[in-house]
């Protein structure tokens, strides 16, 4: 498949290849969330090979409103955001600066989880990283929803129950519809560049899952300890209705909780804001998630959305040469 030429304003990123100075990242996982890519990730960090920043970096797609509506904000009536395009070289800067030096001969990644849903992450990934590879994880569409659902009523972003929330935060669709984030991919980087593993294989075989992923980074292989291959487990409210009403009020307090992701001044009012988040937090929301399981999603939201997103991900099994259907029960793609 031909790959996406780069636009005249799309130079590559060029990072100094000499012993101890910057460089650019050899790979990306690049989505999707709730998937397991946490746990991938600090399972890769362990390779003595690899390096990784901490956190996500979320730099090809800062500047998009759905997915990081914290990046962007007025001021005196302005529009305040991101750029991430190579003529901004403050923020080429602070992108470079991301990641460590590797050891000799090792590689770096990064994950940034909303990739895959972005339309203008892989076209700029392409053009200004144009040897990275790109290792996605997907999970069954509506399971996925679901899980970020939880996770947005967990950080207090959300007070409404899940009917309503995927009507007013369009990422939780966008986050299951893989199919078209895959194959702005496949057409950006070519298909030998882009690899992914499902979720549910991961949780059946780790170790097997793993292998492939550093076969692919063309990476040595190591091998998972079990008892540090999974992060992030996640808790449920015990009981959700409190946990929403209580949500209406730590949205306010969480509100803006990724402003300063790419730097800023430290205000006097956001470190009041830094303090507030904190005690929330710490004596607040893990009183209330204590349950093991969600409670279980209504049947007929659940019907709505295992047509919806077979929709969204129609050509997937082919894309994939997977048998979806069989692997992810009610879905048609």
């Amino acid at each position: 498949m031909n790959k996406i030429v780069p636009q005249p304003d799309e130079t590559p990123i060029r990072f100094d290849a000499g012993p101890g100075t910057r460089r650019g990242p050899d790979f990306i996982i690049g989505g999707a969330p709730k998937c397991g890519t946490t746990s991938l990730h600090f399972i890769l960090d362990q390779h003595p090979a690899i390096s990784l920043p901490q956190d996500e970096v979320h730099f090809f797609d800062a500047d998009d409103p759905i997915a990081h509506p914290d990046f962007l904000s007025v001021q005196g009536g302005a529009l305040q955001w991101w750029d991430p395009r190579p003529g901004a070289q403050a923020n080429q800067d602070w992108y470079a600066d991301r990641f460590p030096s590797p050891a000799p001969g090792g590689l770096v990644g990064e994950d940034s989880t909303t990739y895959l849903m972005s339309e203008l992450a892989a076209r700029r990934i392409a053009a200004q990283l144009p040897d990275a590879r790109l290792v996605f994880m997907l999970r069954h569409p509506v399971q996925r929803a679901y899980s970020q659902y939880w996770h947005l009523i967990k950080t207090s972003r959300a007070a409404e129950s899940f009917e309503v929330a995927i009507l007013r935060y369009p990422h939780i669709l966008l986050g299951s519809s893989y199919a078209a984030g895959l194959q702005r991919f496949i057409s950006a980087l070519g298909r030998d560049r882009v690899h992914v593993c499902l979720f549910e294989d991961f949780r059946a075989d780790i170790q097997g899952c793993v292998d492939g992923v550093t076969h692919f980074l063309g990476a040595g292989p190591m091998r998972v300890d079990p008892e540090r291959a999974w992060f992030n487990r996640t808790r449920y409210p015990a009981r959700p209705a409190l946990h929403r009403m209580a949500n209406r009020i730590g949205r306010h307090l969480v509100r803006g909780r990724y402003r300063q992701h790419m730097g800023g001044s430290a205000t006097l009012a956001r470190r009041v804001e830094n303090k507030l988040h904190y005690w929330w937090f710490a004596h607040v929301s893990p009183r209330f998630m204590t349950a093991g399981r969600p409670p279980p999603m209504a049947a007929a939201t659940q019907a709505y959305l295992e047509q919806h997103l077979s929709a969204r991900n129609a050509g997937l099994s082919t894309l994939l040469g997977r048998d979806l259907p069989s692997i992810w029960p009610g879905m048609r793609c």
